[in-house]
């Protein structure tokens, strides 16, 4: 089991912020696009090599994102219409999420075996959450959805402010 930490700053326009282990030592860079159309995040391996590309669809009614690992599409996170709390689906990649998205709590399992867990520390200065990775082999998949989840409700404020 292994645990990192995806914390944003607070005032980064680009959206680049990095992930970390329990040392603090950097493991995984996160680089967002400023200005571009459409939205995309790029997460860097430690010797900067680009393990995962997230991509937003310019033109859909609800936000979907794409999911690339190392060149290939993986999957695709999907936000449903909803009233109360956000809820979201994802397609492909036998990948299930169980637990309260929207607050950023929860677990993810592939073909019905926990693989990792998610949850938001709310005593801290910007974005900062905490992820539990018990497979390996599914690190880079799980940094993706937070990642995207994280960007679907960041653009909803956004959006709910203006």
């Amino acid at each position: 089991m292994k645990q990192l930490y995806m914390k944003q700053k607070i005032f980064s326009l680009s959206g680049k912020f990095s992930v970390t282990d329990s040392g603090q030592q950097d493991q995984y860079f996160v680089e967002g696009s400023f200005m571009q159309i459409p939205k995309t995040f790029t997460i860097l391996d430690k010797q900067r090599n680009e393990v995962a590309h997230i991509t937003k669809k310019v033109f859909s009614f609800l936000p979907k994102f794409f999911v690339e690992v190392d060149g290939r599409e993986i999957l695709t996170i999907k936000k449903e219409l909803s009233f109360f709390k956000g809820r979201y689906t994802i397609e492909d990649a036998a990948i299930e999420m169980r637990g309260d998205w929207w607050d950023m709590d929860f677990s993810v399992y592939h073909d019905g075996q926990l693989i990792g867990d998610v949850h938001k520390k709310w005593l801290s200065w910007g974005d900062q959450y905490e992820i539990t990775i018990n497979d390996e082999a599914f690190e880079t998949i799980l940094i993706s959805l937070v990642v995207a989840i994280d960007c679907v409700k960041a653009s909803e404020a956004a959006a709910a402010s203006s």
